[in-house]
């Protein structure tokens, strides 16, 4: 089924902000996290940005994939937001086209490609230097939509709490509610 964008939304260019402090993809509370920080674009589209730091390299002065994989990963989960959707990846499949030196912004575009039932298909590419750079990597991912209980069944009782303590969070899984 073709993907349709939810009415509460984010607008086009509105910054998506951290789902979570301490995220490695978007927390800024991660000290050598991405802090990749994703826009919402027309559709069910999305563009987001992150530089490459001296943390993030896996050979000398070269992005670690396992990194980028995260950035694609990050990018393609934030797309969710635009449907108004909780999911988790259930298969990420990357192609690294190109290395990614540390200092490089690395410039990301995803979109929703189809929906089955709680199955959300996405696609992604990153680009270094500039949005219309060269291709570095690229993605395609299943995505499964879920509860909310999921991460209170799953996850560790100390996080769990401090987030649905934290009125952000509360306010962000509210929002969610709409999906029964």
């Amino acid at each position: 089924m073709k993907p349709v964008r939810h009415p509460d939304a984010p607008a086009p260019g509105e910054l998506l902000g951290a789902h979570y402090g301490q995220c490695f993809g978007c927390g800024g509370e991660q000290p050598h996290g991405l802090h990749l920080a994703a826009r919402a674009g027309e559709g069910v589209s999305i563009t987001a940005e992150f530089t490459v730091q001296a943390a993030h390299q896996g050979a000398p002065g070269l992005a670690h994939g396992g990194v980028l994989a995260s950035a694609l990963d990050e990018t393609l989960g934030s797309l969710n937001w635009l449907l108004r959707t909780i999911a988790v990846t259930g298969r990420l499949e990357t192609d690294f086209v190109r290395p990614v030196p540390v200092g490089t912004v690395l410039y990301l575009a995803a979109e929703v490609t189809a929906v089955a039932g709680r199955k959300i298909y996405s696609s992604a590419t990153g680009r270094v230097g500039a949005p219309d750079g060269p291709v570095a990597v690229r993605a395609d991912a299943l995505f499964i939509e879920v509860k909310v209980d999921h991460f209170v069944e799953n996850g560790r009782p100390e996080e769990i709490r401090a987030a649905m303590d934290d009125p952000d969070q509360v306010r962000r899984a509210r929002a969610f509610e709409v999906n029964p």
